[in-house]
């Protein structure tokens, strides 16, 4: 099976660092590849963690400096071993880890299991199902899109749980991209996340937003466009 040549394209995409004519080439190929359209989909909540990250948070997980004056044989071998890792395709996939390591030391998870171990056999959490809402058709004209919302409070803020799917209607089959955003008070406005999508697609994905029960106020799905296709009235 030949591999797409935009295979590894998906990670510089979301995160906005393509040159202008590659991401319009990009958007031109998801208009026909569903594998790079669930791809993105899989991440479009990077750009929302990365913006909460604290470089200060990261320290403990980035490795020591070298021993420069020491040992200078070790830095041969460091030389070597570090233009071994500069594939594409490893790059993308240590950016994902050091992502989710860092969302989980901001947000609270996992924190103690991932630096102190606890000994002995690890207890199964108790899974809380989350109560999904749908959100409401703010026009009949736009296309058939439908997405329910989960809502759980933090200390932090909000974590936002997402399904939307995109129904395959006549005379309607082009993709789009679509903005989730949030409204705080006194209409502060905070995106959640951003992805491409067409007719037939279904988009899982899980965000979060700084404002918590008491501030969020709704939330809306918008086209690429500007159209507000979809909203929640949170209170």
């Amino acid at each position: 099976m030949t591999r797409c040549e935009f295979a590894f394209d998906d990670g510089a995409y979301v995160l906005g660092a393509l040159a202008p004519a590659d991401r319009a080439a990009y958007e031109r190929h998801l208009a026909g590849c569903f594998e790079c359209r669930e791809a993105v989909a899989e991440i479009a909540v990077l750009p929302g963690l990365l913006g909460r990250l604290d470089p200060t948070d990261l320290v403990e997980f980035l490795p020591p400096p070298p021993e420069i004056d020491r040992v200078p044989d070790l830095l041969a071998v460091a030389r070597k071993r570090r233009r071994r890792e500069r594939s594409a395709s490893r790059l993308r996939y240590a950016l994902t880890a050091l992502v989710a390591a860092g969302f989980a030391v901001v947000v609270g998870f996992g924190g103690a299991t991932v630096l102190r171990p606890a000994p002995g056999p690890t207890p199964t959490p108790t899974v809380q199902a989350i109560r999904m809402v749908s959100m409401a058709p703010v026009s009949a004209k736009t296309p058939a899109v439908h997405a329910e919302i989960g809502l759980t409070g933090k200390k932090w803020g909000t974590e936002i749980t997402m399904h939307c799917g995109y129904d395959a209607t006549a005379g309607y089959g082009k993709a789009y991209t679509f903005r989730l955003v949030a409204y705080g008070p006194d209409d502060a406005t905070e995106q959640i996340a951003s992805w491409l999508a067409g007719p037939g697609d279904d988009v899982r994905l899980t965000g979060a937003t700084r404002f918590t029960d008491a501030e969020l106020v709704r939330l809306e799905l918008i086209r690429a466009d500007g159209t507000t296709v979809l909203d929640y009235e949170v209170r």
